[in-house]
């Protein structure tokens, strides 16, 4: 009780040091989600404060973004035309290419992650290539163009690839088609445990990729599977990824700690767009202090084991760690 008791005397400069989680503004990648043309700023009515951009927009945002501290991006491409294998994310001239080498020429400093996945640029919605037979996605034939896709982003000026498709072998092919291609040293981050979650809703609205049918649960983890989701990781691990993840993240922080307890790979996680959409309609009612909780939900990612954080809140964090 007197330890307890002295404890409620610290002032605050001693609770910061002795603080055992801290959250910072370097932990975070920032989504962004770019389109064709030009003086586009969409907001996407599911998740106020994000919107889709065409390129000069985003360019205004990275200004915006570095204001804040905030040097990493993750791009989703939303193309304006969608066919059966995603061909816009197979060219060099697609909405990600593209993309990424104007980014680079005007803020050389980003550093630029890209999703590497088809659901954004199929007109069906999927992950990859289907099998007509089976309605379902061809795991093969969706791992050779993802090896095309990721040579691509490279040539581009990608500093990071995050494959989100959770094809079985992926991690494997990108490495190999990679340093194929003379692309030894660029890191991979894998979606290694990715969830057939709930939580993505709002993400769909923004990226248009919701499936035309069926769903995405014959290749993404059952959230019921504590044991193979963390066998997804460590094999992940194995065939050369150089971070891991947990999507979503709030809902599975006892997968981030117990993946983090068996690799000594660094963690990422994604604060996916169910969780954000969630606090900003609370915010909205003002039923909670949604700084407070939102600084909150930070918290208990890092002290999951996160080391790096893809949220949507990534500004206004930044804003508020700047009040402190």
């Amino acid at each position: 009780m007197f330890q307890r008791f002295r404890r409620t005397r610290f002032n605050k400069h001693l609770r910061a040091l002795v603080r055992e989680t801290t959250v910072s503004v370097d932990d975070f990648i920032y989504p962004l989600f770019i389109r064709s043309g030009e003086g586009i700023k969409t907001e996407v009515s599911s998740m106020p404060g994000v919107y889709q951009m065409s390129i000069d927009e985003i360019l205004k945002e990275c200004v915006e973004l570095k204001q804040l501290g905030i040097y990493s991006i993750i791009l989703f491409g939303i193309p304006d035309v969608k066919d059966s294998i995603g061909s816009d994310s197979l060219c060099e001239h697609g909405i990600i290419a593209s993309s990424i080498r104007t980014i680079k020429k005007h803020h050389p400093d980003m550093f630029i992650v890209t999703d590497l996945c088809f659901c954004e640029y199929t007109d069906h919605g999927h992950c990859g290539i289907i099998d007509e037979k089976n309605e379902t996605v061809n795991n093969d034939a969706t791992l050779e163009i993802s090896g095309q896709q990721a040579v691509i982003h490279a040539k581009a000026g990608a500093d990071m690839i995050a494959p989100s498709g959770m094809m079985d072998g992926i991690i494997e092919t990108l490495r190999d088609a990679l340093d194929k291609a003379g692309f030894e040293n660029l890191p991979i981050m894998s979606y290694s445990t990715k969830f057939a979650s709930g939580y993505y809703g709002p993400f769909r609205d923004v990226a248009e990729s919701t499936p035309s049918f069926g769903d995405r649960a014959s290749y993404q983890m059952d959230p019921a599977n504590r044991r193979e989701a963390i066998n997804e990781s460590i094999s992940d691990e194995k065939q050369g990824a150089d971070i891991l993840m947990v999507k979503p993240a709030l809902a599975y922080l006892d997968i981030v700690r117990e993946i983090k307890d068996n690799t000594s790979l660094p963690m990422a996680v994604y604060n996916v767009s169910g969780e954000y959409a969630m606090l900003k309609i609370a915010q909205k009612h003002n039923l909670i202090d949604y700084e407070r909780v939102v600084m909150e939900t930070m918290i208990s990612f890092k002290r999951a084991g996160a080391d790096i954080i893809i949220s949507y809140h990534a500004k206004e964090v930044a804003l508020m760690l700047q009040k402190k």
